[in-house]
């Protein structure tokens, strides 16, 4: 398949849009710095936890096939992924929101025990942190699928057929198709806690998230990259029996989409919060 001259610039302008996005700031080593920093704190205050954990490896076995890969794996994507393209001004946002929301979602879950942590605590301090995290590493993703799609509608094909259907891409439909399916199957998850108060409460501000999003584009990408790193977090998770949900599924799969909903209602309420913080700003 040939490649027309014309999108010659189009390659060179999406290596250089790639490569921006990846680059890392001066800001990259701080922000690091601080994660690095919390999640030595987080081993000193509950270092109970890490002595047990290091408790069941066993000496008659080399070392190598006890550790956990899956995890170093996860905290090495999603640190090439922060330090890339940090910005102190607009990572602050998502931190903040990342914090309060985890908070809300945790609280929710573990008091009305659709999820449980392994210490029982509903929920436990040492798991919020996570959040903003991961929003950040999403974040990132985010950044670089819109690139990438922006790149394939952007590339002409000698394949006519290919041209058609890259070019008519519409997220509209696509994304009545997937929040409304996710909505639903919220229903059928949360089921057995619709006598809880914060059960109605989030099913109510879901539905409000939804009817209320206006770009459909960015909603559906950031979907796609939450779930996307949710689904390795909740298989983590799961199967090390850190956190076991109600229906002791692997992870169950709402809650892999519940992270891409989580990461799209994070970005909605960053967006309000700016727009907030410009009106309190403005000169009386």
């Amino acid at each position: 398949m040939q490649i027309n001259p014309i999108a010659i610039p189009e390659i060179t302008n999406f290596r250089k849009r790639l490569s921006e996005s990846l680059a890392w700031t001066p800001f990259s080593y701080g922000l690091v710095s601080v994660i690095s920093i919390i999640v030595l704190l987080v081993m000193v205050v509950w270092w109970p936890l890490v002595r047990d954990y290091f408790s069941t490896l066993d000496p008659n076995y080399p070392i190598w096939l006890q550790i956990d890969w899956l995890l170093i794996g996860i905290f090495a994507v999603m640190s090439l992924l922060i330090m890339s393209g940090a910005n102190i001004k607009t990572d602050a946002w998502i931190i903040i929101v990342g914090l309060a929301g985890g908070l809300a979602i945790e609280s929710w879950g573990t008091q009305t025990h659709l999820w449980n942590y392994y210490t029982l605590e509903r929920p436990p301090l040492w798991i919020i942190p996570a959040w903003p995290t991961a929003s950040l590493a999403i974040d990132r993703l985010t950044r670089l699928l819109h690139i990438i799609i922006e790149h394939i509608k952007q590339i002409e094909h000698s394949s006519k057929l290919f041209t058609r259907l890259t070019r008519k891409v519409h997220f509209n439909p696509i994304f009545w198709v997937i929040f409304p399916a996710f909505y639903g199957l919220m229903w059928v998850f949360v089921f057995p806690t619709l006598d809880k108060v914060a059960t109605w409460l989030s099913l109510l501000a879901t539905g409000l998230l939804i009817l209320t999003i206006k770009n459909h584009r960015m909603a559906v990408i950031i979907f796609i990259a939450g779930s996307s790193l949710g689904y390795f977090l909740e298989v983590w998770g799961t199967t090390r029996a850190c956190w076991t949900y109600y229906t002791f599924q692997t992870p169950p799969i709402f809650a892999v989409f519940a992270h891409g909903f989580a990461s799209v209602a994070f970005w909605r309420a960053g967006v309000l919060l700016k727009q907030f913080s410009l009106i309190l700003s403005r000169p009386r």
